[in-house]
C-alpha cells in the first residue's frame, strides 16, 4: 500500500544548522532540599477501544500494513461529551494516590488539546480537583510537552513557588484528526499521565537531574494545525476544513525524530555523569515502534532498554511518555535504583530529557468511566495498582 497523504518528504532549503539545545542543570545552590523528587504517579486512559479491524473497516488499509508500519495494533479514544480535561482530572487523581496526597501547591499541564483555545485548561483541572487558587497553567510543546511540563514543575519547586507540584500530559488527538487521513488515524490515541513532584533533596531516588531542552522553529510546518491561530484568523479568508485538521510529513518527522531524540539523550547522559550504556532504562515518547527501535539503533544501545507500550495505545502525545512510565513501573520492568532517562520530540520543533534514580512507587492506572464531560469527584474511584 501507498503511504498516507502526509507520509511524503519535502526537501527544505539549505540553512545553517540550528545549535544544539542548551543543557539545563539544577539550580545553584538549590540543589539541597529544593530539588524536585518524583513522588507520585499515575494514568488514566478512555474506555473505548479502537483496534486496526475497526479503523480497516473505514479506511484503506488493513492490521498487517499498521502494525508493520507502526507497531501499533490498538488505540484508546474518548467518548462523545468527554474532554482532554475529563482525562487529566483522573490521571491526577491517581497520582495523588500513588504519592498519599490529597492537595499540591500548583497544577502544570502539557497538551495540545486544550478544553477551549481559551482559557487554559489547567486551572479548571485544579479547581475540579478542590486544590484551590494554586498556580495552575499550560504549557504546549505537542509531544514534547511532558518533558517542558516537568523542566516548568521542577522549577516551581526548586524556587519555592510550591513544595509538591501535579505535572499532567493529556490529550485527546481523536478530536483534531481528519477522518478520511489514514496516515494520521492509525497511530494517535487519548490519554493522561501524570507525576506528583515534591521538594527534596538532590541525592535521594526520583530526584531530576536537569534538563536537556531544544527547539527549530525553522520546521514548524512539519507538524502543525495550519488553522485556528491568529495568523489564519488575521487574513479575513475563509478556512479550510483540511486546515483545521493536524497534519505532519511523516518521512521528514520520523528523520528529524530520530536524529533529535538520540542527541538529546547523549546530551543529558553526559550532564548527569552517566555513560549511555550504563543506563538501565529509556522512556521515549512513544511515536512508533520503528522510531523507537532506529533511536536505539543510533545511539548502539540494546533495543530492550527502550520502554514500549505503542502497541496497546498508540501515539498518546504528550500522555505517552507519563503512561509509558506507569505501565514499566506497574509490570517491574522499572524496580528502584535504576538509572532512567526520559526524552521527548514533537512539534516546533521541539524536544528535550530529563534523568533520574527509579524511586520505590505504586502507580495507578484507571480507565475513565462514563461519558459526562465532568464525571463525580471521587478519589481514584475503582483505581487498583497495576
Amino acid at each position: 500500500m501507498k503511504s498516507g497523504s502526509n507520509g511524503t518528504y519535502e526537501q527544505g532549503t539549505s540553512r545553517p544548522e540550528p545549535r544544539p539545545g542548551p543543557l539545563v542543570p539544577p539550580v545553584p545552590g538549590l540543589a539541597g532540599p529544593r530539588s524536585a523528587v518524583v513522588a507520585g504517579l499515575g494514568g488514566s486512559v478512555p474506555a473505548t477501544v479502537v483496534s486496526n479491524d475497526d479503523l480497516a473497516a473505514v479506511l484503506d488499509t488493513d492490521d498487517e500494513w499498521i502494525r508493520r508500519r507502526t507497531g501499533i495494533g490498538h488505540r484508546r479514544v474518548i467518548a462523545p461529551g468527554q474532554s482532554t480535561g475529563d482525562l487529566a482530572v483522573e490521571a491526577a487523581r491517581n497520582a495523588l494516590a500513588s504519592a498519599g496526597l490529597e492537595r499540591v501547591g500548583a497544577v502544570v499541564l502539557a497538551t495540545s488539546t486544550p478544553d477551549r483555545l481559551c482559557p487554559a485548561t489547567a486551572p479548571h483541572v485544579a479547581s475540579r480537583l478542590g486544590l484551590g487558587p494554586v498556580p495552575a497553567f499550560d504549557v504546549q510543546a505537542v509531544c514534547t510537552g511532558f518533558v517542558y511540563a516537568l523542566a516548568a514543575g521542577a522549577g516551581l519547586v526548586s524556587l519555592g513557588v510550591a513544595d509538591s507540584v501535579l505535572v499532567i500530559g493529556a490529550d485527546t488527538f481523536s478530536t483534531i484528526l481528519d477522518p478520511a487521513d489514514r496516515a494520521t488515524r492509525v497511530v494517535f490515541g487519548d490519554g493522561a499521565g501524570a507525576v506528583v513532584l515534591r521538594a527534596g533533596d538532590a541525592a535521594e531516588p526520583g530526584a531530576l537531574l536537569g534538563f536537556s531542552l531544544g527547539s527549530d522553529g525553522g520546521e514548524a510546518d512539519l507538524i502543525e494545525i495550519p488553522a485556528g491561530g491568529s495568523r489564519q484568523r488575521s487574513t479575513g479568508l475563509p478556512t479550510k476544513t483540511e486546515d483545521t485538521f493536524f497534519t505532519m510529513r511523516g518521512q521528514a518527522v520520523f528523520a528529524q525524530a530520530v536524529r533529535r531524540m538520540a542527541q538529546s539523550v547523549e546530551e543529558i547522559a553526559a550532564l548527569a555523569g552517566w555513560p549511555p550504556g550504563e543506563i538501565d532504562s529509556f522512556v521515549l515518547h512513544q511515536a512508533n515502534a520503528r522510531i523507537l527501535t532506529s533511536v536505539a539503533r543510533r545511539l548502539g544501545l540494546p533495543a530492550g532498554r527502550f520502554a514500549s507500550n505503542i502497541a496497546a495505545l498508540g501515539n498518546t502525545v504528550a500522555a505517552s511518555i507519563p503512561l509509558a512510565l506507569t505501565d514499566c513501573a506497574a509490570s517491574g520492568a522499572l524496580r528502584p535504583g535504576q538509572r532512567v532517562v526520559l526524552t521527548g520530540f514533537g512539534g516546533g520543533l521541539t524536544w528535550g530529557s530529563t534523568a533520574l534514580v527509579w524511586p520505590g512507587l505504586r502507580p495507578l492506572r484507571t480507565e475513565l468511566p462514563g461519558s459526562s464531560a465532568e464525571p463525580p469527584l471521587t478519589s481514584g474511584a475503582g483505581a487498583v495498582p497495576r
